[in-house]
């Protein structure tokens, strides 16, 4: 997928949000800060924040460090910890290596992820209400299998 098709594919988060977009000659150390949309595919050392924003890594990009953001889209490489409040989408392109914090995930296959996953889908967005505990309700266990005896032991060879 080139460029081009990624900035077509981007849904808009509204008609006035703008649209960032850093090419692979881009070359980052620091912190990338933006508001409402932003595709990047260059390289960044450092970390990515925007609280309500949504990114999309390129297939170039390679970013080393922290990403945080609303909603993201993982095409390229990004070695480091990954939260997105709403989503979080690895393409079949895509490597992650960094443990992943979001509302809902989709992974493609052909992705590559290594870290741990953390699905979250209550934390953002409604609530459910706790339900009303029983205190006299207590779950039946489930007997464990009973270990049978061989009825023909095998003799011991020394």
């Amino acid at each position: 997928m080139n460029l081009n098709n990624l900035i077509s594919a981007m849904p808009s988060a509204s008609p006035n949000a703008s649209k960032n977009v850093l090419t692979r000659d881009v070359n980052i150390e620091g912190t990338l800060r933006f508001e409402g949309e932003c595709i990047f595919d260059g390289t960044i050392k450092g970390e990515i924040v925007s609280p309500n924003g949504v990114l999309t890594v390129g297939n170039s990009a390679n970013i080393n460090g922290e990403v945080k953001v609303k909603e993201l889209t993982i095409c390229g490489k990004v070695l480091g910890n990954v939260t997105a409040s709403e989503k979080c989408e690895l393409k079949s392109s895509a490597q992650l290596e960094g443990d992943l914090k979001a509302q809902r995930i989709v992974i493609e296959d052909g992705a590559c992820f290594v870290g741990k996953s953390e699905v979250s889908p209550g934390k953002v967005g409604k609530f459910s209400e706790p339900q009303p505990r029983n205190s006299n309700h207590h779950p039946a266990a489930v007997p464990a299998e009973p270990v049978r005896k061989a009825s023909n032991p095998s003799p011991t060879v020394a």
